[in-house]
């Protein structure tokens, strides 16, 4: 529904040459100038004088890295500073590029891996600000407990576009198209990675995956015994806790439950009051893994929570003053539980199968419930020398319930949908060590378009060990949602549409509203260019079709409910088209074995037409909704073999749409370690600034955006 807001009727829009009022002309650069200016400075005074003492005392490193001793119990890492070199990290085995194990440097993809050392340097505390290290991701925090985060475009508070699991589980919202991103969390200790791959994966992951899929991996029961007690509290995080504990049922079964609880703050409006947009979540789970010597693998795990979420509220409304702010403390709960079985038939033949059931439960305004129920089976075999096969099927059932709110409303209220798709890939060898080629589709049947096809063609030339060059060519569709097929939403009132008639701009869901389309187009280089430092680059052309658009439709009367008024329907249809072109690139150098550095620039251009037919009044809205530019840099340093200081800055470009200005945002992270079961961490957050915006709604729902303010927290772990 990212497209169905005019925010006045039609009148008025602001262009990508400037920002209306202080966000544009001269004040711009000198501000810009002035927040760069005190990163380097930070950045200098963090690691000039560090740096040189380090490399003169040859000081040992690892301090924030965990290796798993003979027993399975966690204790610091010993030796260099990240448990992977450079090398290894090109060769580290990602699964979500192709449904099976492959190292990094040999897919033919863009994708990007953050590793646990990533989360816990950076000092993140929750998932969503970790997805801000990714390169091609476009991560911004509209409210203390809500975030827009897409993948090359198209960003919105529900980002239709980009499909997210936990551990091969989907969390992608089949009301709202997206991710309730104050639902998704985890003990990110326990976290093994972030797989992102940018860019389609329909082929394999089916339909939503049309700009990217990100999978968050969670370690197996077997790395994670004894225990981990954390807390902490801060500004902003007003108090959190952690309590895990992982054992040992016999030589082959490994087990872990946990408990997490956090409460935090408000943020503020732009005149500095309070936002009245806090967030309080306790969560539990637990996971087990039982490997015998079969070599088999059976997992079964859960989540359950509960919480609140409070969000400020813009409502319209018929009589003066037309529009009034209204306070949503809305419950957020919910509990999974997955199972799943890895057999291995021989060395070249291996099988999953994977069931999870899912409910969940959004306040969002109206009530939003949903129960899933998802099949998934694959079985890779290698048929040859030459072919590599991938193939499997799937079903999911979803039951959702939806209520009514004073300005949206759902109706059927109930509906039941379910997915049956099967799909193969196989990975031809063509010249054995030097040229593959991928070939492979996924096909799927839905309840709102019926048949979906979603291929894909790669090619991969490693011309030498440490390079490689990947192109691929593919097509991704974007299903309707309930909210596209069913919902009723009051967008805005227009005071006077002639004798003193208020007119409300209502936007209608329409069960004619079919699939949007893309066709990708990529290119990509990787090489490690020596033992420390390493490039990766992607660029992509995308060309989209069918895209939402809101329609209008012939103004009618209504008396109910009162005063009287003019409706000003707009209707959902396919009416837009948009091409976008980037370049997203990275590196990570290690000057010396004590400091890592890591860079990336993502450049985007989003243009968005209308189709023939089409007076879509804001149709190119979407074009101004996620950064042209964008730029971070991290380093992590070891001042000591217990003492560590990691910095990361970033910058992201305006958002002309919603009248973002650009910022600069600055990191800290303090970690010690003063004995190996004992870690005390201090961080500090948005230093360069009191508050900024990084995003406003462009949904419909009329959610408020906030400021991000700044931030300190501190933290004590043990670990025995």
């Amino acid at each position: 529904m990212d497209r169905c807001v005019p925010g006045e009727w039609g009148l008025g829009r602001t262009t990508r040459d400037g920002l209306d009022g202080g966000l544009s002309g001269r004040a711009r650069p000198s501000r810009l100038a002035q927040r760069m200016a005190s990163t380097v400075a930070l950045l200098l005074a963090a690691f000039g004088p560090a740096s040189a003492a380090s490399a003169a005392d040859g000081s040992d490193t690892g301090l924030f890295s965990t290796q798993v001793d003979e027993s399975g119990k966690e204790e610091p890492a010993k030796g260099d500073l990240s448990e992977l070199s450079i090398e290894e990290l090109m060769n580290v085995e990602v699964t979500s590029a192709s449904k099976k194990g492959q190292k990094l440097s040999d897919v033919a993809a863009a994708i990007y891996v953050l590793t646990q050392e990533d989360i816990h340097r950076s000092g993140v505390r929750s998932i969503p600000e970790a997805l801000r290290m990714v390169p091609g991701l476009d991560v911004a925090q509209l409210n203390s407990n809500q975030w827009a985060i897409s993948s090359r475009g198209f960003n919105s508070v529900f980002s239709n576009k980009l499909l997210v699991l936990i551990d091969g589980r989907s969390v992608y919202s089949p009301a709202f198209s997206g991710t309730f991103w104050d639902a998704q969390d985890t003990v990110l200790a326990d976290v093994d990675r972030i797989e992102v791959v940018r860019g389609p994966g329909g082929s394999l992951w089916g339909a939503n995956a049309v700009n990217g899929v990100i999978n968050v991996i969670t370690k197996s029961a077997r790395d994670t015994q004894g225990f981990l007690i954390e807390g902490g509290a801060g500004t902003e995080e007003r108090g959190f806790g952690t309590v895990r504990y992982g054992g040992q049922l016999s030589d082959d079964l490994w087990f872990r439950v946990y408990g997490k609880y956090f409460d935090r703050d408000s943020f503020a409006e732009s005149q500095g009051s309070v936002a009245n947009d806090s967030w309080n979540v306790l969560r539990g789970g637990f996971r087990a893994d039982w490997e015998p010597e079969s070599g088999d693998h059976f997992t079964i795990q859960g989540d359950a929570y509960d919480g609140t979420a409070s969000h400020a509220i813009a409502l319209s409304t018929l009589t003066p003053p037309f529009q009034s702010v209204g306070l949503d403390h809305s419950g957020i709960s919910g509990g999974n539980v997955l199972g799943r079985f890895t057999h291995h038939f021989s060395k070249t033949s291996d099988a999953e199968v994977q069931l999870y059931v899912d409910h969940s439960k959004e306040g969002l305004l109206l009530d939003v419930r949903y129960d899933t129920v998802d099949l998934d089976f694959h079985h890779h075999v290698a048929l040859s020398d030459v072919h590599d096969l991938v193939w499997g099927a799937g079903y999911r059932f979803i039951h959702d319930r939806l209520g009514a709110a004073p300005t949206v409303s759902v109706d059927p209220s109930g509906r039941d949908s379910d997915v049956v798709s099967v799909f193969a890939q196989d990975d031809i060898t063509v010249v054995p060590d030097r040229f593959r080629l991928t070939v492979g589709s996924k096909f799927e049947h839905n309840d709102y378009t019926h048949p979906e096809f979603q291929p894909t063609v790669r090619a991969l030339w490693t011309p030498t060990a440490k390079q490689s060059v990947w192109g691929a060519v593919s097509r991704a569709v974007r299903t309707p949602s309930r909210a596209e097929a069913d919902a009723r939403v009051n967008v805005a009132t227009i005071p006077d549409t002639g004798g003193g008639v208020p007119g409300q701009v209502r936007f209608f869901g329409d069960h004619g509203f079919r699939s949007e389309e893309l066709v990708a187009y990529e290119l990509g280089y990787r090489v490690q260019a020596t033992d420390r430092l390493s490039f990766d680059t992607a660029a992509f052309f995308n060309k989209y079709d069918s895209l939402l658009s809101s329609e209008p439709g012939t103004p009618f009367f209504e008396t109910d409910p009162l005063p009287p008024h003019v409706v000003l329907p707009l209707r959902a249809e396919n009416r837009l088209k948009a091409e976008s072109y980037g370049v997203e690139t990275s590196t990570t150098w290690s000057p010396t074995d004590s400091w890592k550095l890591h860079a990336s620039y993502t450049g985007l251009l989003l243009f968005v037409h209308r189709a023939d037919g089409s007076n879509d009044p804001n149709a190119t809205t979407g074009e101004g909704l996620s950064p042209e530019n964008q730029f971070n840099a991290r380093s992590y340093f070891d001042l000591t073999d217990r003492l560590g200081v990691d910095v990361a800055a970033y910058y992201v470009d305006h958002l002309p749409a919603n009248h973002v200005p650009s910022y600069v945002r600055l990191d800290l992270h303090l970690s010690w370690r003063p004995t190996d079961t004992v870690e005390i961490e201090l961080g500090a957050q948005n230093l360069l600034d009191p508050q900024h915006p990084e995003f406003r709604d462009s949904s419909g729902i009329g959610f408020i955006g906030t400021e991000i303010q700044r931030s300190v927290y501190g933290v004590v772990t043990l670990r025995f």
